[in-house]
């Protein structure tokens, strides 16, 4: 008789730490997936990579302390994005190593060279990104901003330290980003 209680006990502490060990595995594999869903990775038009993570306060990119980024979403047939490519080139020359400028295409599976030709055209002496990941960085911005599915480009988002400094939808002046960089810099 005592050896059914026995194994009883034996069978249910093993279930027990059984499914322990489960859910642990279990954790850890969501919590590698919240990891990978929590950055954000572009590629630049030579390769490089740029690491953006999400935060609670908005997006960080990675290696940008105390500087302002500017997240410009455009497309290559957009007379508004086109003018304001060289507005965005004379900023990142102007303030070099302050400001990293970003230019994410909204457009799928557009080819390196037709970004190329933008950037020779129109002067975009700036980062253009061009991977997989636009469309989830893009996503996110339209998110945090409020703005639905179906916004109007360009959208021109300065953010320092991950913290969103001021968005601009449409056609801008220059005069009106750079006040907001040096806003941003405390220049």
């Amino acid at each position: 008789m005592r050896k059914i209680p026995l194994l009883t006990t034996l069978l249910t502490i093993g279930l027990l730490f059984g499914a322990c060990s489960k859910e642990k595995e279990n954790n850890e594999a969501a919590a590698n997936a919240l990891l990978a869903t929590n950055e954000i990775v572009l590629t630049s038009l030579d390769n490089k990579q740029f690491v953006v993570k999400k935060t609670d306060n908005g997006l960080k990119l990675e290696g940008a302390k105390d500087k302002v980024v500017i997240y410009d979403i455009f497309a290559t047939w957009c007379p508004p994005c086109q003018a304001e490519a060289s507005h965005l080139a004379s900023l990142q020359k102007k303030y070099k190593n302050k400001l990293i400028v970003l230019g994410i295409s909204v457009e799928n599976n557009i080819p390196n060279e037709k970004l190329e030709a933008f950037r020779k055209q129109h002067n975009a002496n700036y980062t253009l990104v061009n991977s997989s990941e636009n469309k989830r960085i893009i996503n996110e911005i339209a998110k945090e901003l409020k703005l639905g599915r179906d916004f109007g480009i360009p959208l021109m988002v300065l953010y320092k330290d991950g913290k969103i400094i001021n968005y601009y939808q449409g056609a801008t002046e220059e005069e009106f980003i750079e006040s907001d960089i040096k806003k941003a810099l405390e220049i």
